[in-house]
This record gives structure tokens, sequence and C-alpha cells, in this order.
């Protein structure tokens, strides 16, 4: 079942969230709007080949990867977005596309953009496109320990 692998993670370690089902919806921003989230708290996960490693990184669904400067926080040479093809084998229990953003469920190097740690509580894809996650910011972060850096620029 998606999601369930995040869920129990967190039920071990007594983290408090709130899971909200809502209709299909494929974008960060569609989902934002139509649980009447504001777009600055929906955390979106995007899969990035560093150097030909897979990493994820996390920024707000009102923002977009910067490539180059996402390159350049990690130390890599190249950087480019990977396809769903290279990397949906890598998330068996989750749709294509609704990746929750821990790295280390997946064992990815995580990568959260600055924006994403200044809201108190973060929203994001519970794996499906009909559920998300909503949890302590503060949580999340200590629990997941990423690399955080100014990486996102505005649609």
């Amino acid at each position: 079942m998606p999601g369930q692998i995040l869920k129990n993670m967190l039920d071990e370690r007594n983290i408090k969230y709130i899971s909200i089902n809502h209709s299909p919806a494929y974008t960060a921003r569609e989902t934002a709007a139509s649980t009447f989230i504001p777009r600055r708290e929906f955390a979106k996960t995007i899969i990035v080949d560093l150097d030909g490693d897979k990493v994820m990184a996390v920024v707000s669904a009102s923002r977009h990867v910067d490539l180059a400067a996402l390159r350049e926080l990690a130390g890599a040479s190249e950087a480019r977005l990977a396809t769903e093809e290279e990397f949906k084998a890598l998330f068996p229990d989750c749709e294509i596309g609704a990746m929750p953003p821990f790295g280390s469920l997946y064992q990815l190097r995580l990568f959260v953009d600055e924006m994403v740690t200044e809201v108190d509580d973060l929203c994001f894809n519970a794996g499906t496109h009909e559920q998300i996650l909503r949890m302590d910011c503060g949580d999340y972060l200590e629990i997941e320990e990423p690399v955080i850096g100014d990486f996102a620029i505005k649609e």
C-alpha cells in the first residue's frame, strides 16, 4: 500500500501527522489547490541526476529547482532532471510523481531548499496522487537531516 512505509516510520518514532485524502491531482500545484494548502507549505519531490547518482531535491510547490545552484551546492559537475523511467524503480511503494520527500526511506541523498524550512507545518504527497501528509517541519528536518541550501527559483 503506497505511503505505508512512511506512516510506519513516523508511527515508530511517535511523530504526529495528519493524513488528508483528496480527489486525484497530479502536480504539486494542483494538489495544493485541491487541498486548500498554500503552495509555500506544500513540498514537492524532484529526482535529479547529479554526476550519475539520483538524489532527491525538495522545493516548495511555488518554486522550481535551479539545477545550476543545486549542482554547486552538491559539489557536482553535472545536474539534470531524472526521467520517470530512470527513477520509478527506486520507489516501488509509490505512484510515479507522488514520492514523499524522505530520502532516508529510499537510500537517496536529500537536498531541501531553504524556503521549505521556513514553514511551521509541511505538506507533501504520501505515495499516491490522492493522499497527502501534514506534519511539523521541525520533525521532518530532524528525521531527515537534509542538506539545506538556496536552490529554487520562483515559477
